[in-house]
């Protein structure tokens, strides 16, 4: 990454003053000539609205499905694989069960077209009821299960809302858990997420004790499962025990370079809503894990971590409007906004943050667009730019 600055942008603190930051070139700007081998790394994808249809909080999503596809296509052009209608698609916060149907089809078609990897959320969350039985808990994660097999796409068993208040004890997480798998036509991959992306989850599965039992119940029908529970020690601590063969993929959003690096045999590969704004940067790091460069590894993704911090940071399940904003500024979308009007979830302060820390790692893509686009939000909301 260069040192020169590329432009200078003003930056609005919480207290409404005002200061200017230089934003840097582009960290990385060549994409990779071969596939990415040392690690398998997916980005969450989230979802382009129109900016003109009725995107309000409660309505149905009404998606710019040719702006979703290409932010895709941009994704696999780093060579990362793609994780989609996860979290950071709004699943369960403005995305409603048709389009995320539609989604899955859609971005399976779009990975066959042009050769990437995909997998996708399956869920419970088409059920209206807020309270159903485990047995209808099993058949609603079936249904999407088929549903998503059928469009072509891998399989991420996301973790329920439903499973979570229907529970009474971790045999029932096993219950319900080896009867899907028991379901799957592929190997599947589990997501261990936290309350601080979901606060409707807290205690979900009880324990790791309670995982790896569903883990070596399901055999080769589990090929891995993320962890998205923010404790870094915690991931470490259940990668060390995991049966041979099934991987862990960190969805730390806050520790992610160690985890992602690890020590010796023992890393973490990557399923990640960092890595949909960071892609361009994510790439280079693992091609220099693919030629044994650790040091060149640290330089490049080092500096992400706290631009990813201040995306994720609480409350978290806002983090997908950092993501959107990131891309509004990269020039992946026309407008900054989201289904369920979620573009408002964070503050112009909160903003600012993320576009000081992104200019100053190097991960705006077009420096130029993104301090215009900036100014103009500033100007909007009142601030001299």
């Amino acid at each position: 990454m260069t040192d020169v600055a590329v432009r200078a942008v003003t930056l609005v603190g919480a207290d409404g003053t005002t200061s200017t930051a230089d934003l840097a070139a582009p960290a990385v700007t060549e994409r990779p000539s071969s596939p990415l081998r040392s690690r398998v790394a997916y980005a969450a994808a989230h979802v382009i609205p129109k900016p003109w249809a009725d995107n309000v909080p409660g309505a149905p999503a009404d998606i710019d499905w040719d702006a979703t596809l290409a932010f895709r296509r941009h994704v696999y052009g780093w060579g990362l694989g793609v994780a989609d209608a996860m979290d950071t698609a709004q699943r369960n916060m403005g995305l409603d069960a048709a389009a995320t149907r539609e989604l899955i089809r859609r971005s399976a078609d779009e990975a066959r077209a042009v050769g990437g990897s995909v997998v996708a959320g399956v869920n419970t969350d088409h059920v209206a009821d807020e309270v159903i039985s485990l047995d209808a808990v099993i058949d609603a994660y079936v249904e999407q299960l088929h549903f998503t097999e059928d469009a072509g796409a891998g399989v991420v068993l996301m973790a329920s809302r439903h499973l979570a208040r229907a529970a009474q004890s971790p045999a029932d997480y096993e219950r319900v858990y080896g009867a899907v798998l028991a379901e799957a036509g592929a190997p599947v991959v589990l997501h261990w997420l936290g309350e601080a992306f979901d606060p409707g989850l807290a205690g979900y599965f009880g324990d790791a004790d309670t995982v790896l039992r569903i883990i070596e119940a399901g055999g080769d029908r589990v090929a891995g499962i993320k962890m998205s529970l923010l404790d870094a020690d915690a991931e470490i601590a259940l990668r060390s025990r995991l049966p041979e063969g099934v991987r862990m993929f960190t969805g730390d959003d806050f520790n992610y370079v160690g985890l992602i690096e690890g020590t010796g045999e023992a890393h973490s590969d990557a399923l990640l809503g960092a890595f949909a704004a960071l892609a361009p940067s994510a790439s280079a790091a693992i091609q220099a894990l693919d030629v044994g460069d650790s040091e060149r590894y640290r330089a490049i993704l080092g500096p992400t971590e706290a631009l990813s911090r201040q995306v994720f940071a609480a409350p978290t399940y806002f983090y997908k409007t950092g993501v959107a904003f990131l891309s509004w500024l990269n020039g992946h979308q026309d407008a900054f906004a989201m289904v369920g009007g979620l573009h408002a979830a964070r503050s112009l302060p909160h903003l600012s943050e993320i576009v000081r820390l992104a200019g100053a790692c190097g991960a705006l893509e077009r420096p130029d667009l993104a301090a215009q686009r900036w100014s103009d939000l500033l100007r909007l909301n009142g601030v001299d730019a």
